[in-house]
């Protein structure tokens, strides 16, 4: 295992490296690969991941970022990488029947954060596009994100929300979220779509994500919140192997799985093992509550088995990354909100 990841792309030649039982999967799967909203912080890694499995597996297939890539840089990196890019709103009908057909669909748009104040636009994205999705795909196998916001806070000693719990969404962003998930399962019913819903809690990579927030709380000498005392997480690099594994899955009526890591984290715990790294103090504010957003992976991990990178691993190579000034995307995670508002 590698002791650290000095750069950029060294960091997505990491994300990007299919797993054996991804090379398996793509190697058996028939058809091209389209990917729905591409160009957001796990789409490049999915693509990459995608194309080299496939490649490895002896299978020539298209496989298709879709997305309006405001930033060009994205897509140019893709294109260098053998992905078709093609340009698209996605709210628009006439633009997604325009698209090339695919034996196999990941969708991944979705809005969250700017979501308070833009309540309208928020369902439309989350609940109104997925049928859209599903009317051009109806004959496709399908694997759409969504959130594990969709079940609400648990109790911490339950060890996280499995896909058997009912979903108690607080807030519009999980609320319209769920109204995705039931678009998608709707159609598999109705017309037969096999289908996989992935309730993800939280990837991580060098970049952004929850131990990102905290390395960086650390560093900076500011206040750690521990309210929401308690989170899980996952190397982005294994959420992106497991997502590209659970093709094999979608089914009708649709799949549910939960995709996080085995951890049951304390939020104090990892801000002091930051600080010994750091050689900082870590100024801890609030008290743990007794309930958290926590996801139990346990299905995923019996289908597909454990992550590859461990949080230690994580929190090792992230503690470094921000002492030496690696590249932040500027994308806090607001795991600590409780009210649903993002």
């Amino acid at each position: 295992m590698l002791a650290q990841i000095t750069n950029v792309e060294q960091l997505e030649d990491v994300l990007s490296e299919p797993s054996d039982g991804v090379v398996k999967t793509l190697g058996e799967l028939d058809g091209d690969i389209i990917v729905l909203g591409a160009g957001g912080k796990m789409g490049p890694t999915l693509l990459r991941m995608a194309k080299q499995a496939s490649d490895r597996a002896g299978v020539s297939r298209r496989v298709i970022a879709v997305d309006l890539f405001p930033t060009p840089e994205v897509e140019a990196n893709l294109q260098a990488h053998g992905i078709e890019t093609l340009r698209c709103n996605l709210l628009n009908r006439n633009e997604i029947e325009a698209l090339p057909n695919a034996s196999n669909v990941v969708f991944m748009v979705g809005m969250k954060f700017g979501s308070t104040g833009q309540e309208p636009l928020t369902w439309a994205i989350n609940s109104y596009l997925p049928g859209l999705v599903c009317d051009k795909y109806q004959h496709s196998r399908i694997v759409a994100f969504s959130t594990g916001n969709i079940y609400g806070l648990s109790p911490v000693t339950l060890g996280g929300s499995v896909e058997t719990d009912l979903p108690n969404p607080t807030g519009e962003y999980a609320t319209s979220a769920l109204g995705r998930e039931r678009i998608f399962e709707h159609f598999s019913l109705s017309r037969g779509t096999p289908t996989c819903i992935i309730r993800l809690n939280y990837a991580v990579e060098m970049r952004y994500g929850v131990l990102v927030d905290i390395a960086q709380k650390v560093w900076a000498g500011l206040p750690i919140d521990v309210t929401m005392g308690n989170v899980n997480v996952i190397w982005q690099g294994d959420a992106v192997a497991m997502t590209l594994r659970a093709l094999e899955l979608a089914s009708s009526p649709a799949f549910i799985l939960n995709v996080t890591g085995p951890e049951l984290l304390s939020i104090r715990r990892v801000a002091e093992q930051f600080g010994l790294l750091m050689n900082k103090e870590v100024n801890i504010v609030g008290t743990e509550a007794p309930d958290a957003l926590l996801n139990n992976a346990q299905l995923a991990h019996r289908l597909f088995g454990y992550p590859r990178i461990s949080v230690q691993q994580m929190i090792q190579w992230i503690a470094d990354w921000v002492m030496r000034g690696g590249e932040s995307l500027g994308k806090p995670t607001h795991f600590e909100t409780r009210d649903g508002k993002f």
